[in-house]
C-alpha cells in the first residue's frame, strides 16, 4: 500500500514537470518570434550530418537616406548595361541568302538573267527573283563572273560589277538593289504578341523598333526586365526606367543575331507572408514596379487584429548574399517609407504576429501534450 501512495504523487509530479519542460521549449521556437538587431541564417550542409554553417544577417532599418540608396545603386546597374547598348546602327552589309536584283541600263539582254517573275499563288518565303548569294559569299552575274560581295555595301557591289562589266561592255550603268533580306536576324521572345525572328534590312532596327514589330508587349510582361543578349553576353534593360529619363529606346541599336527577351510579371513576383489577410504572391505591375504597399495591398493589408505593425520585414537574397530590412509600421509617417520602398523579384515581405497571437500559437501546440500528460497522471491515479 505504501508503495502504492508513493507512486501517485510522482506520476503527477512526473506529468507536471514535463507540461513545464514542453512549455519552455516550445516559448523558445515559438512561431513568429521578433529579429533583434542580427539574426542568425543556416547555409551549408548536405543532409548527412555535416555541421551547418551559422551566417549572422544584419537588421537594416528603413530609413530616407537607405531608399535613396537603393534607387541609386539600381540606377548605376541599369546605366551601365544601357551606356553598353547605345550607338549608332552601322550600313547593311550584304549576307549569304540574300536576293539581289541588278540592272544594267540599255541592256535588256541581261535583264533574262533575273528569272521568270513569279506566279500569282507564290508563298511569301519564296525569294523573288534575282540573285541569290550563295553558301561561299559570292555572287555569278553574266559578262563578270564570280564576285564575292559578302560584306559589302551595296554601292560598294556596284562599283565592283561596273568594274568587271567595263571590260565587255562600254560605261555600263549598274544598278543594284536588295530584294529580299534574309541574312541576317533578330529575336523577340517572352510576352509579345507575335514573338519570333524579324529580318534586318537597311533601315536600322532599334530596341523600340523590334517590340513594335513584335505586336507590343503583352498584358502579362514586365516591361522593366527587358534582357538583351549578344555574342554570349546579357544586358539588362529597365524600358520605363528609360522613358521616365527622358531616353530614347530607339537609341539602342540592334546587332545581327542579337536575342531579346521580355520577362513576364508571373516570373518577378514577390511573397508576403505573415500576419496579413490573404498571404500571396505579389506581382509587380505592368510597368515592372511593385512597392511594398502596392505588395501589402494586394495581400490585403496587415491583420488589424493579429498583427504586430511594428515587426514588418523585407527579406532580400539566399546564402551569405542576404539582407533583412526592418520597418516600424505602426507609425502612419512610416507608411510613406513603405511607399517608397521599391522590391525585387522573389523578395519575401513577413508581417510579425502580436505577443497574445504568439502565446496562443504556442499553448495551442502544447495543449496536447498537457493534455497526454495530465491523463497519464490521472490514469496512474
Amino acid at each position: 500500500m505504501l508503495a502504492v501512495f508513493l507512486t501517485r504523487p510522482a506520476c503527477r509530479l512526473g506529468a507536471l514537470v514535463a507540461a513545464v519542460t514542453l512549455l519552455a521549449g516550445g516559448c523558445a521556437m515559438a512561431p513568429g518570434m521578433r529579429m533583434q538587431n542580427s539574426t542568425v541564417l543556416p547555409i551549408g550542409g548536405a543532409g548527412d550530418g555535416t555541421p551547418v554553417e551559422q551566417l549572422p544577417v544584419p537588421v537594416t532599418e528603413v530609413t530616407l537616406s537607405l531608399l535613396d540608396k537603393l534607387k541609386n545603386d539600381a540606377g548605376l546597374n541599369t546605366d551601365a548595361d544601357t551606356r553598353a547598348l547605345l550607338g549608332h546602327a552601322s550600313a547593311y552589309t550584304v549576307g549569304v541568302g540574300d536576293v539581289l536584283q541588278i540592272t544594267v541600263w540599255d541592256h535588256p539582254e541581261l535583264a533574262a538573267a533575273l528569272g521568270a517573275q513569279p506566279p500569282a499563288n507564290a508563298r511569301a518565303y519564296d525569294p523573288p527573283p534575282g540573285f541569290i548569294v550563295d553558301d561561299n559569299g559570292c555572287l555569278q552575274f553574266p559578262f563578270a563572273g564570280t564576285i564575292r560581295v559578302e560584306g559589302m555595301k551595296i554601292d560598294e557591289i556596284q562599283s565592283k560589277l561596273a568594274v568587271e562589266l567595263g571590260k565587255s561592255f562600254r560605261d555600263p550603268q549598274v544598278t543594284v538593289r536588295i530584294a529580299s533580306f534574309r541574312s541576317k536576324q533578330v529575336y523577340v521572345d517572352g510576352e509579345v504578341h507575335t514573338p519570333g525572328a524579324q529580318p534586318i534590312n537597311d533601315i536600322p532596327t532599334s530596341l523600340y523598333d523590334a517590340i513594335s514589330h513584335a505586336g507590343g508587349f503583352s498584358s502579362s510582361a514586365d516591361q522593366s526586365r527587358i534582357s538583351l543578349t549578344r555574342n554570349g553576353q546579357s544586358y539588362n534593360i529597365n524600358f520605363t526606367n528609360l522613358l521616365q529619363r527622358g531616353l530614347n529606346p530607339s537609341n539602342i541599336a540592334l546587332r545581327p543575331g542579337d536575342l531579346i527577351r521580355v520577362s513576364a510579371r508571373e516570373d518577378n513576383g514577390v511573397f508576403v507572408l505573415g500576419e496579413v489577410t490573404k498571404p500571396v504572391s505579389a506581382l509587380p505591375l505592368r510597368n515592372g514596379q511593385l512597392t511594398l504597399s502596392d505588395a501589402l495591398s494586394q495581400a490585403g493589408s496587415i491583420s488589424a487584429t493579429t498583427a504586430d505593425a511594428a515587426q514588418l520585414y523585407v527579406i532580400r537574397g539566399l546564402g551569405k548574399d542576404a539582407r533583412v530590412f526592418h520597418l516600424d509600421a505602426a507609425s502612419p509617417v512610416s507608411l510613406i517609407l513603405a511607399n517608397r520602398f521599391e522590391l525585387q523579384p522573389k523578395d519575401i515581405v513577413y508581417v510579425d504576429g502580436n505577443g497574445l497571437v504568439r502565446f496562443s500559437r504556442v499553448l495551442s501546440l502544447l495543449l496536447p501534450g498537457i493534455n497526454a500528460g495530465l491523463t497519464a497522471g490521472l490514469v496512474a491515479k
